[in-house]
């Protein structure tokens, strides 16, 4: 019988976002310790985000693969780009994702070009507006990917049919 963490470890791709040296200002002056941003996903549309802080740099790294893993979320997306366009905002950080047509590639910054290929998502547009803070970035993107319906519900809220609301790519390419 096979250890189900063992199996999550192995199976997903996981990226050190950041790594920050964070200072605590004590009475003998500052205390400092490394807080460390990890982006997992399984390439297929689960996606986690977690932060871990710790006085050495191996035990922060830990600490946030650990919490990215059990922060997964599944993510609605459409073959290699996702199904419309979504803005993510948190404090004064806001991330534009556009979808792409095949072959476009991710256009998009470090942080959130982390967690769209972590995510499995390989063709997209995205623009960063605002604040440029990476760990709002990143979390910015996650708000934006969690909005994201898929093409039948989208439907079924417009009251359309699904090819309607389909990308025109892939309209066009259906007839």
């Amino acid at each position: 019988m096979t250890d189900y963490t063992e199996f999550e470890q192995t199976e997903l791709d996981e990226r050190v976002v950041e790594i920050a040296r964070v200072a605590k200002v004590v009475k003998g002056g500052r205390r400092f310790s490394f807080r460390v941003t990890v982006v997992a996903g399984d390439n297929r549309g689960s996606i986690g985000v977690g932060t871990g802080k710790a006085n050495a740099v191996p035990d922060a790294m830990r600490k946030a693969s650990e919490r990215a893993r059990k922060d997964m979320h599944k993510v609605n997306v459409f073959g290699t780009t996702i199904p419309h366009e979504v803005t993510g905002v948190v404090s004064g950080a806001k991330v534009l994702l556009k979808p792409a047509s095949p072959g476009t590639g991710v256009i998009a910054g470090g942080g959130v070009r982390a967690v769209l290929e972590a995510a499995g998502v390989s063709d997209i547009l995205t623009k960063s507006l605002g604040s440029s803070n990476l760990l709002n970035v990143v979390y910015a993107t996650m708000s934006a990917l969690e909005q994201l319906k898929s093409p039948q519900e989208m439907a079924a809220l417009r009251g359309k049919a699904v090819k309607d609301v389909t990308p025109f790519w892939e309209r066009r390419k259906n007839g």
